[in-house]
């Protein structure tokens, strides 16, 4: 059985074929999907999958930093509003990306921040998106000194220095497919990851793995990331997707 941590299935990439495509995850033993919110506009449409398949697909509640533009202050009202639905695993994703522009880093500080702050006032797991942005990110949790504050760096692609500060907190790391990718260094990186901080994604319906780069991305896939992850660790498959959904059941919150 896997666990896929962090998927998209909700975008409307899937609105031809989305029960197929959780019905190819389902015969690969993909049979937990974790969702992350992105903002407002998506709410609806990922509630909707959740309820629809209640026993795979867990929602989450965040705003997604490249979300944050001027009207962030509605938008971060709009997703506290949700937070007391039934079933939220965590809250995500949130973070900072500096990566296409960084208009806005002084509002995805304070969006982020506020995010850590519901997340330890709930007691649940914060999800952390993270693009050319760790000296940030890694201040904003300094500043929050939160002991019960733990969570996911998602779609971890650091370096081994990186690696070792994202581990100094209560977290664990996202692997996906970019693990796959040829001209990746991300393999040396993943062996310094401890089998019991490791969680696999796919970040659907971005970032494909090998074979399968350049196409949509899809939860079944997660098995070919686990192939490669099996592989560094010299482990087999099936024990990387036991080791990494025991990781995931240990972080969130799921119900029975």
């Amino acid at each position: 059985m896997y666990t896929d941590s962090h998927t998209h299935l909700y975008l409307d990439a899937f609105n031809d074929d989305r029960d197929q495509m959780i019905e190819r995850a389902l015969q690969m033993g993909v049979t937990r999907m974790f969702l992350p919110n992105i903002d407002s506009s998506t709410t609806r449409s990922m509630f909707a999958l959740a309820d629809k398949y209640p026993s795979h697909c867990f929602p989450m509640m965040g705003l997604h930093p490249t979300s944050v533009k001027e009207n962030y202050r509605e938008e971060l009202r709009a997703i506290k509003e949700q937070l007391d639905r039934d079933g939220i695993i965590a809250i995500g994703e949130t973070g900072i990306d500096l990566y296409w522009d960084s208009t806005f880093l002084n509002e995805q500080l304070e969006v982020f921040k506020t995010q850590i702050s519901w997340a330890m006032e709930r007691n649940l797991p914060l999800v952390i998106h993270t693009r050319d942005s760790f000296p940030e990110i890694f201040q904003a949790l300094n500043e929050a000194g939160g002991d019960t504050l733990r969570g996911v760096f998602h779609s971890f692609t650091g370096n081994k220095e990186e690696l070792e500060r994202a581990l100094s907190y209560n977290f664990m790391i996202g692997i996906n497919g970019i693990a796959t990718f040829k001209n990746s260094s991300l393999g040396d990186v993943v062996r310094s990851i401890p089998k019991d901080r490791l969680l696999l994604e796919t970040d659907s319906p971005f970032l494909a793995p090998v074979p399968h780069r350049g196409r949509r991305n899809e939860s079944s896939y997660l098995v070919d990331i686990a192939t490669k992850i099996s592989e560094i660790y010299n482990l087999t498959r099936e024990e990387i997707a036991e080791i990494t959904s025991q990781n995931a059941k240990n972080l969130f919150p799921l119900n029975p």
